[in-house]
């Protein structure tokens, strides 16, 4: 399957749900899907979760947020709550746009300052007209990554050719068994590395797999089985 996917960030502030995430403080929202029975109507599935709140407290601050229009609980858990939402014009155009441009969001998560997202275009023409509405509507577009959807997961978690090769050894090895199946200076030598570069190499490895696999990839698996 072709395809380009971007991830980007939005902020907060000039999206969806400002006036709620900066009410409720540490709070998680994570966009479960976007259901578009056409351009003009366009609903969204949100996940709410933290440990220090409740129904009440969030949707106090539902009721209270200018981007949302409505909203109905579906769904409740010890600290996850499944919403319906209806928003406001400004955050419904943007989506409008990606239904268009038959962008597909394959993850998108909210916290603190910015909205992360992952979405995946058919093409890059499509991606590009998406950005250059973006700009004309004010709306920061900020482009952490591009890459094609035949690169696969290596493009998808951000890894170099290099850094996929280290984990690969490391894993292949025993690296990362209890007790270790090698230790950290006898991989180097596997690798022809130095002890330091193996580290750093390892560091870079691990942080790119944690920012995009869980911060912002969480949920995006769903969408591609």
């Amino acid at each position: 399957m072709g395809g380009t996917v971007v991830e980007v960030e939005v902020p907060v502030e000039e999206f969806a749900l400002r006036e709620t995430i900066a009410e409720l403080g540490d709070v998680g929202f994570e966009l479960e899907r976007v259901v578009a029975h056409d351009p003009d109507n366009v609903i969204p599935f949100v996940w709410v979760s933290g440990a220090d709140t409740d129904t009440e407290a969030i949707e106090a601050a539902l009721e209270a947020d200018a981007t949302v229009e409505s909203f109905e609980l579906l769904a409740e858990f010890d600290d996850e709550w499944l919403y319906r939402m209806n928003w406001g014009e400004r955050v419904d155009m943007l989506i409008q746009v990606l239904v268009e441009e038959e962008g597909t969001v394959m993850a998108a998560t909210a916290s603190g300052e910015s909205w992360n997202l992952r979405v995946l275009f058919p093409e890059r023409g499509a991606l590009s007209r998406t950005h250059q509405y973006s700009e004309n509507a004010g709306l920061t577009w900020d482009v952490q990554r591009i890459y094609r959807l035949d690169e696969g997961r290596q493009g998808r978690f951000g890894l170099t050719d290099a850094q996929q090769d280290t984990l690969t050894e490391a894993f292949e090895q025993g690296y990362y068994e209890i007790p270790r199946g090698t230790a950290a200076k006898e991989l180097a030598e596997e690798l022809d590395v130095s002890h330091q570069a193996l580290s750093e190499q390892l560091r870079r490895a691990h942080g790119s797999l944690v920012k995009n696999a869980i911060i912002i990839g969480r949920g995006a698996d769903s969408e591609e089985e």
